[in-house]
């Protein structure tokens, strides 16, 4: 390990290598098979499978014997808040995978389509993916189940299908970005050491606004809409998001909480859907984990990563060029922190094209700008939730964007237009740092 006598780390640049390595391959890749045209480019590449070579690397360089490198990278691995993350992933996918399954999804949808007058097809494609995406904490999911309905609204009415398709990924990443079970919020929240309902109240103050904003332009862009014949639903199958949507405010602990929303999925599938047998359940249960044992992986592999670089002063050298930068804009101390954490995750995003694991990657050292420039790690947890939600909302090589294009057969660069609820968060956001907003009681929080 490097470091001065008086035991502080010494910067140093080489160490940012092995996630530079990280970064090449999977950019690389991604912008590679984009060039030969394969669908879903930046996801050919397992991003577990690429951070190998980093690891590798990283314990290679490190300045020490090789079993302390090793030892360095476990710590970093085994972290409680990584542990903590592997769990809520685990849960959440199960839970998402057995609601799907009984037809939760579904549900919710009808029920929307059975509420909303046809006039304001626009906006209630946001509100309904937003409830959806708020509930299963996934915008992958949300788009997947939203984004046909919004296509066949587009071929029933005069609405274009880039704008019913863009209402969907809006109120997705609003929800994502939202989400007490969201993989992006219990990362940025794990990250900064705060309490989800704490980076909540911050965030809501920022995205809510940014949401009723983006409402009034779909309300504006709705003409003349025609009625949509909806189908039946069961209101029982609605209750599992309900349960778990109400329960995230609680003082419950997170895992508590999925673990009651898995049950009472369990529970109303077996009873109410005649074909949804334990055997299902236990099927559905094990793809759920499946599904994110990717990400979960991939977030031990950066936390080893991450603690090698600290310890080799390569989170020190990055944190003092984002002073050098932040000191150049006179705008005050914590103005300019958190710039440079909104920078850390804007840059991460780009490179990664996914939000989660900018988080992960950024998280660190956005807790060492937060304690260099005094900043409440509530806001810089929202902050990172934010600006990696409108990142991704808006790269046409992010995972979002090509599913939704792929469901409606449009290309991403016409899309990104048309995510109206990304452009006005990222405004709203900016504006939270210039006016130092909102000023929240503390003791509230």
């Amino acid at each position: 390990m490097t470091s001065d006598p008086q035991g502080k780390v010494q910067a140093r640049a080489l160490a940012l290598l092995p996630l530079i390595v990280f970064l090449a391959i999977f950019l690389g890749s991604g912008i590679y098979h984009s060039l030969i045209g394969t669908e879903f480019a930046f996801y050919q590449i397992k991003a577990p499978v690429a951070a190998l070579p980093a690891v590798i690397l990283a314990v290679l360089i490190y300045k020490g014997h090789l079993n302390q490198a090793i030892e360095t990278f476990l710590k970093g691995a085994s972290h409680p808040n990584l542990i903590l993350m592997f769990m809520v992933f685990m849960l959440a996918g199960a839970f998402a995978s057995i609601s799907s399954a009984i037809g939760s999804v579904d549900a919710t949808v009808q029920l929307g389509l059975s509420l909303i007058p046809p006039a304001f097809v626009l906006p209630m494609l946001f509100v309904i993916s937003a409830f959806i995406a708020t509930a299963m904490g996934t915008s992958m999911g949300t788009i997947a189940a939203c984004a046909p309905i919004a296509f066949g609204f587009a071929q029933v009415t005069n609405i274009e299908t880039v704008m019913a398709i863009g209402a969907v990924v809006s109120g997705a990443m609003f929800g994502d970005n939202l989400s007490m079970i969201s993989d992006t919020t219990i990362a940025a929240t794990s990250s900064q050491k705060v309490q989800l309902r704490d980076k909540f109240r911050v965030n809501i103050w920022i995205a809510g606004p940014a949401s009723i904003i983006t409402i009034l332009v779909f309300i504006l862009m709705s003409k003349d809409s025609q009625a949509i014949q909806y189908q039946d639903y069961d209101l029982w199958l609605i209750l599992p998001y309900v349960a778990v949507f109400f329960l995230a405010f609680s003082r419950l602990h997170v895992l508590a909480v999925l673990t009651i929303g898995i049950m009472i999925s369990g529970v109303i599938g077996l009873i109410q859907q005649s074909g949804f047998t334990l055997l299902k359940l236990n099927t559905s249960i094990y793809d759920g984990f499946v599904g994110m044992f990717e990400v979960a992986l991939l977030s031990m592999l950066l936390g080893g990563l991450s603690s090698i670089m600290q310890r080799e002063g390569g989170l020190e050298w990055l944190i003092q060029r984002i002073y050098s930068l932040t000191r150049l804009l006179k705008i005050g101390q914590q103005r300019a922190g958190e710039l440079g954490v909104s920078f850390l995750v804007i840059f991460s995003n780009l490179f990664v094209a996914n939000n989660t694991v900018a988080i992960i990657l950024s998280g660190d050292m956005a807790r060492e700008v937060a304690q260099e420039y005094g900043l409440d790690p509530k806001r810089v947890a929202a902050l990172m939730d934010i600006f990696s939600c409108v990142v991704q909302g808006l790269i046409p090589y992010g995972a979002q964007l090509l599913l939704a294009c792929s469901i409606a057969k449009l290309s991403p660069v016409e899309l990104i237009g048309h995510i109206y609820y990304c452009w006005v968060l990222a405004i709203f956001a900016i504006l939270a740092i210039v006016l130092r907003y909102p000023k929240l009681n503390q003791k509230t929080i």
